[in-house]
């Protein structure tokens, strides 16, 4: 009997509702492939069902984060001999729709796909010599999967503009001084530092109003800074209503580490509360 092959993606989970998910193709730096993809998304959803999991952390393994598409498989789509089947996947935005915060830690090559999955998590711990590029110019592409809507809204339009015309490469130092990356560590320091911010959160947040958070800082960048307000004041009434609120005011009186629930099954309630205005009723 044959084992099985180590997956392309590895999952690790911590005692305080950490997942590690690690990119596992080191002999290629982790560029992406169909069952990379189709993984990904599988290890998401278990993530969003469980409460056990209250944040995830994304790294790759090796030297590499993820440097884009494996070059067979470009090779294959451009040529036609085997297309990448578009119209049979989800949207490649999982961590956006995702209710529960994801934090990058790029520890290399980040580029093409894999500089669209850092963007779509909501912090990015990086280290100094990592390598940043959109690249899809250089490849006869356009910008994918809604990056040209997502990265002027962290580094503004004209870094936006340069980076994806001209598919340069920019170091983790330069992400940083761009707003690209939240923290700029040591490569020894990477891992253990994203992990601890997670943590934090995960020890600390309500499950419950970090999913609404999200959805807020996602569904704003539509809406006026009225839109905006009357929209917080309506989720507020609703936060107020859940339990979260009344153990976080108590255990800040009480002076001690506030016990959330876990999100779980109250993903799709936290969800629908946060879809539309006029969606809940007044305290």
């Amino acid at each position: 009997m044959t084992e099985n092959p180590t997956p392309v993606i590895l999952t690790e989970y911590t005692d305080d509702g950490v997942m590690l998910l690690t990119l596992n193709r080191p002999e290629r730096y982790n560029a992406w492939t169909l069952e990379m993809e189709l993984l990904y998304n599988e290890l998401f959803d278990r993530a969003e069902a469980d409460p056990g999991v209250r944040a995830v952390v994304l790294t790759g393994a090796g030297r590499g984060f993820c440097p884009g598409m494996d070059m067979s498989v470009l090779d294959g789509a451009s040529s036609g001999a085997r297309p990448w089947p578009t119209d049979q996947l989800p949207p490649r935005t999982r961590p956006m729709s995702f209710p529960k915060p994801v934090v990058a830690a790029v520890n290399g090559a980040c580029a093409g796909i894999g500089f669209n999955q850092a963007l779509m998590c909501d912090v990015r711990f990086a280290v100094p010599h990592a390598k940043f590029a959109a690249a899809f110019s250089a490849r006869g592409l356009v910008a994918e999967d809604g990056v040209s809507w997502l990265l002027p809204r962290l580094v503004g339009y004209g870094n936006a503009a340069d980076l994806l015309l001209s598919s340069r490469r920019i170091t983790g130092t330069e992400a940083l001084r761009m707003g690209l990356v939240n923290r700029l560590v040591e490569p020894a320091d990477l891992l253990p530092a994203a992990l601890a911010y997670a943590t934090e959160l995960a020890r600390s947040a309500s499950p419950y109003a970090m999913s609404l958070i999200k959805r807020q800082l996602a569904d704003d960048q539509a809406r006026t800074f009225t839109g905006s307000r009357d929209r917080a004041a309506a989720l507020l009434a609703t936060a107020k209503r859940a339990p979260d609120y009344r153990e976080g005011v108590r255990s800040f009186i009480e002076r001690r580490r506030p016990e959330f629930a876990g999100l779980g099954e109250t993903a799709a309630v936290a969800a629908d509360s946060a879809s539309e205005p006029g969606t809940e009723t007044a305290s």
